[in-house]
């Protein structure tokens, strides 16, 4: 497939290590059932709506193993197996679900491996273009955890690493036992707490992912006076106005919006040709 001039190309590329993808890409969590958890009732629309994801000019997805639990990295191989060359997946490892509405940290050495060999089957891959510590483990030390990973880096497992859910410190900290190549946190137009991390992506030529770019739903930053004001201007929807607002933002921001729904894909695609002028930017970011 040639992904040349697709919607989710028009906003330029960006580099993952030695690796380059579109700077708009898909996010697949939403891909699993309500709440992230099991499978759909359906999985035929879920297959369709990632094989449309990659048409239309997506080449970096990210997933992870706590997704359904697994079921985002079992529906990306159903759904694009054998990959395409210009597709970088990358996953995460480090979060475990007990029950439906938990999500628990788990930084331990031995359950890394063992969560890194399972995304390596289930996705059917002998290694992981991107494999990003889901989140720091507050009662395993934070280098232990990484550590781990950059030995299984060192195996041949992992091409690159990257962290989600760190603060400068554990950036720091995370550059000094192995080359990062990407943070994931969370960040949009209503929360931009993480502006030192990103600020240190910035210097460091580290892409920056943003999770939650939307606002964590289709409600709340995308209800902001200031970003229903200049959608209805250009006449675009509030969403392609949060992402082109990301996209902006940063040079090394890489969003990755995710849905459910066809509709919202093909329109968030679309953002990546949304053009916003300084005043537009300087009104997005006034608090």
């Amino acid at each position: 497939m040639n992904v040349t001039g697709k919607p989710a190309g028009a906003a330029g590329t960006i580099k993952l290590g030695d690796l380059t993808v579109n700077r708009l890409g898909f996010g697949a969590m939403r891909v699993a059932g309500a709440d992230v958890w099991g499978r759909p009732r359906k999985s035929a629309p879920m297959l369709e709506l990632l094989k449309r994801a990659f048409d239309l000019g997506h080449t970096f997805f990210d997933t992870a193993d706590s997704y359904g639990p697994n079921v985002s990295e079992d529906f990306i191989a159903e759904a694009l197996y054998p990959y395409p060359k210009e597709l970088v997946i990358g996953t995460k490892g480090g979060l475990v679900r007990p029950s439906r509405h938990r999500w628990d940290e788990c930084g331990r050495p031995d359950y890394l491996r063992r969560a890194l060999d399972g995304s390596l089957k289930r996705l059917r891959l002998d290694r992981i273009d991107l494999y990003q510590f889901h989140a720091p483990d507050p009662n395993v030390p934070f280098a232990e955890s990484m550590g781990a990973l950059a030995e299984l880096q060192r195996a041949g497992k992992i091409r690159h690493l990257g962290v989600s859910n760190v603060s400068l410190t554990e950036l720091d900290e995370a550059r000094r036992i192995a080359p990062i190549v990407s943070v994931q946190n969370e960040y949009n137009v209503g929360d931009r707490s993480s502006d030192a991390v990103l600020a240190a992506c910035e210097r460091a030529g580290i892409a920056f992912i943003p999770w939650f770019p939307l606002g964590g739903n289709r409600h709340g930053p995308l209800r902001l006076a200031r970003v229903q004001r200049i959608a209805a201007r250009l006449s675009v929807t509030p969403a392609q106005i949060a992402l082109a607002w990301l996209l902006t933002r940063s040079p090394v921001m890489l969003p990755i919006p995710g849905t459910r729904s066809m509709e919202h894909l093909e329109e968030n695609a679309k953002a990546a040709r949304v053009r916003l002028s300084p005043d537009d930017v300087a009104a997005l970011e006034k608090a």
